[in-house]
């Protein structure tokens, strides 16, 4: 079989899910970010998983994503759309009782007037200049905005994931400012959020990437091992090439294994000559280029070929291939293709 496996932990995604909960301050409810097929590893197990964990309320990028989440969860858990309410998209708000995240006076109006009395929240931008309204334009609508009787006033901080960067205070300063005296239920904090502590959590915290065992939730148990199967091995003579464009060249003979995997299946090709894979814990380089569906690693040190090698795994994080990769563990995460064969594991606690 030259499909590789990804393995996908289920039991460690509700644990994170129960230890960033327990994180958050006394009485915040703990959400669950779930957008982008739930970083890559299926939306419809890891949110059933996450909903018997506990978690009734998840937010997702678009709101194609809320109909395929409610698909997956039926009726009950709220479903939030951060996109806000964008033209095209009523009927399916209406429909499977999905609630925007409204960013502007358009989404405002639209959702208002053609949704009245359907629930709502809205998103402010304190400072990261993405999604969200300004404070002079929330100014402008607050009061009627506040009448209508939104059930969540949200922003989202830039630099969570560096505590001591100076625009988390003012972030929270600038939420304060927005936010005080509504009475009604807020949310900063994400994963990183939730770790700068209980002044950031408000109401409710919604943990993403954490969940996933990502950076910057240290203390995540891992969730994914990513494991490619060895589809040939051949002898390479001193200063033979392998791979395209002759990168990489043997200083001596060396046993040269081809695996199935490459950048159509999210590995990047900045991986070349720059990445480790691993026979349970011996290290193996990968050597040449990254091509569309292999990659060639060295494993003349071996005393046998194995049938397969992890990228993934216990002894390299999401985080560390992201690393060599010169990106960030969400890349990795959100990249893995749909040719590998995803395995759920659950119930082995």
């Amino acid at each position: 079989m030259a499909t590789a496996s990804l393995t996908i932990d289920l039991d460690a995604i509700a644990a994170n899910w129960r230890a960033l909960d327990k994180a958050s301050a006394s009485g915040v409810q703990t959400a669950a970010v779930v957008k982008a097929d739930a970083y890559g590893l299926g939306v419809a197990r890891v949110a059933r998983t996450l909903a018997h964990a506990g978690a009734r309320r998840f937010f997702v990028a678009v709101t194609e994503e809320g109909a395929t989440l409610r698909q997956a969860l039926g009726p009950g858990p709220q479903i939030c759309i951060l996109s806000g309410h964008m033209a095209g998209d009523t009927d399916m708000i209406h429909d499977l009782d999905l609630t925007p995240m409204l960013n502007s006076v358009e989404q405002i109006t639209r959702h208002l007037e053609s949704l009245p009395g359907h629930p709502f929240g809205v998103q402010l931008d304190t400072g990261m200049n993405r999604l969200g309204m300004e404070e002079a334009e929330w100014e402008a609508v607050a009061p009627f905005v506040l009448e209508a009787g939104p059930e969540l006033l949200m922003s989202h901080l830039a630099c969570a994931d560096e505590p001591d960067h100076a625009l988390n205070e003012i972030q929270l300063a600038n939420f304060h400012a927005m936010t005080d005296g509504t009475g009604l239920p807020r949310s900063l904090a994400a994963t990183g959020g939730i770790l700068l502590g209980p002044r950031y959590h408000f109401d409710l915290t919604r943990p993403g990437v954490g969940l996933y065992g990502g950076s910057p939730y240290e203390a995540a148990r891992p969730v994914v091992t990513l494991s490619l199967p060895v589809i040939q091995t051949r002898d390479v003579a001193v200063g033979e090439p392998v791979g395209y464009s002759c990168t990489w060249v043997a200083e001596r003979p060396s046993v040269v294994a081809t695996v199935a995997a490459g950048y159509a299946d999210g590995l990047s090709r900045g991986l070349s000559n720059n990445a480790v894979l691993w026979d349970g814990d011996t290290p193996c380089p990968l050597i040449g280029r990254v091509s569309m569906d292999l990659i060639t690693v060295d494993v003349t040190h071996l005393r046998a070929v194995p049938r397969h090698l992890d990228i993934i795994g216990p002894n390299q994080s999401i985080d560390a291939l992201a690393g060599a990769a010169g990106t960030i563990g969400y890349n990795i995460l959100t990249a893995l293709g749909p040719r590998y064969a995803r395995r759920y594991v659950e119930g082995a606690a």
